[in-house]
């Protein structure tokens, strides 16, 4: 197996792994989300741990899509592909506030008691606003326009996938700051129309690579060396 096709099945596979873990992980930790009936219950505690936990492995697999990637990006346009490793990053770290004021919200339930209650429906509003600015927001432009945008020039995916990925990222992005400036609904049926086509566009960065690799370019026929 070349290095590019090693390459490109990593890539495939981390962002696959981002569906696995970020879904998984709601699934888990949900009950947190619901902070009057959470405190209240008996147990739950070690589900969200791991649901948390899953979004610890999903930073992970966002920012090594970003890496892996990178030395072949920066063939086509070095700028851009520093721009999309910080943008995961920036909603890696969005993901991770998340993370910890739900871990806080686990810790608050030992003592659960009117007052706690208060700082756990805070804490749950913190997560919230986190992931409409992070995943709601910052996936839009990195993985939406920037690397959209990348790949219809580089031409390493069908173009007509990678217009998935411009289109999307523009809706992913107006729509998150429709939510900040309460224009829609968060989680209402203009947001999830949105997210259409960001959602095929990922999905098919996880399958395409694994199952049929990066498509011909002058960008790999030039290496390394040349770029």
């Amino acid at each position: 197996m070349g290095s590019t096709r090693r390459t490109a099945l990593i890539f495939g596979v981390l962002f696959l792994a981002t569906f696995v873990f970020s879904i998984g992980g709601l699934a888990l930790y949900s009950p947190a989300l619901h902070p009057a009936k959470f405190m209240a219950g008996i147990g739950g505690a070690t589900r969200a741990r791991l649901g948390l936990s899953c979004e610890v492995l999903l930073i992970i697999a966002n920012v090594g899509t970003a890496v892996v990637i990178f030395p072949i990006l920066r063939r086509q346009n070095e700028a851009l592909a520093l721009g999309y490793v910080t943008a995961r990053l920036v909603e890696a770290t969005f993901i991770a506030i998340g993370i910890v004021s739900l871990l806080a919200v686990v810790t608050l339930r030992h003592d659960a008691g009117a007052s706690l209650l208060s700082d756990a429906k805070a804490l749950v509003a913190v997560r919230n606003w986190t992931f409409v600015i992070g995943p709601g927001f910052w996936a839009g432009v990195g993985n939406g326009l920037i690397l959209g945008y990348l790949m219809y020039r580089s031409g390493l995916m069908p173009r007509g996938l990678a217009i998935f990925g411009l289109i999307g990222g523009a809706l992913i992005c107006i729509s998150g700051l429709g939510v900040v400036l309460d224009v829609f609904n968060k989680g209402g049926a203009a947001q999830v129309i949105a997210t259409i086509p960001e959602f095929i566009w990922e999905l098919s960065l996880g399958i395409y690579p694994i199952f049929w690799g990066f498509k011909a370019s002058p960008i790999l026929e030039a290496g390394p060396a040349s770029a």
